[in-house]
């Protein structure tokens, strides 16, 4: 409850974040495009849907041939936190109803990718720090999260490289994104708890 309440003023923060400031980084950013750079920050970027839902799927699926309860609950949990980040995520965009950077200032702000709805807060974003979250909490080593977390950044900055967010749709996203997984986590284990004290209880 604690780590929602400070997200929650985070939030309201960034909401408020000077769009001097914000337009700034992301002219710097968006500026520093390449043809190489814009090639590889596409492929990260399209990947996002892939690996945030087709690991938790894969791992669902090899849980469940190989009759491991523990990995089938981790990879509903992981998915769990996706539909909850999507739940949010979407609810603000047409909350807030931001224009795209590369709409609002055109002669600024160059598209080079993708970008669908509302611009805040980013999507994308959210889904790569909601599965990289979800995968450390359930997977506390560092060969798990160093990648996660690398990749989820490297999402971030590449909806900026591109030109299809602002820093703070980037940023509120990635704290979007932690928030829903750590609170499916905290849902998901008050559930198992209950769930295995009711099986120990249970008259045989």
């Amino acid at each position: 409850m604690k780590f929602l309440s400070i997200s929650l003023l985070t939030i309201l923060s960034f909401s408020s974040w000077s769009q001097n400031t914000d337009l700034d980084l992301l002219m710097s950013i968006n500026g520093s495009y390449t043809k190489n750079g814009g090639t590889a920050m596409t492929i990260v970027s399209e990947s996002v849907t892939p690996v945030a839902f087709g690991v938790p799927a894969t791992m669902f699926a090899v849980g469940w041939i190989n009759h491991n309860k523990d990995l089938q609950w981790k990879s509903t949990e992981i998915f769990a936190s996706q539909l909850t980040n999507t739940i949010i995520v979407t609810s603000m965009k047409l909350g807030f109803k931001r224009e795209r950077p590369y709409d609002t200032y055109p002669d600024q702000i160059t598209k080079y990718g993708h970008g669908g709805s509302y611009s805040f807060p980013s999507g994308h974003t959210s889904t790569a720090f909601a599965f990289a979250t979800s995968m450390s909490i359930n997977y506390p080593k560092w060969y798990i999260i160093v990648p996660c977390y690398t990749y989820a950044s490297a999402v971030g900055y590449s909806r900026m490289y591109l030109g299809v967010h602002y820093p703070s749709d980037v940023l509120v996203g990635a704290l979007i994104g932690s928030a829903s997984a750590v609170g499916t986590h905290y849902l998901f284990k008050f559930i198992r708890r209950k769930t295995e004290r009711n099986k120990v209880v249970a008259p045989i």
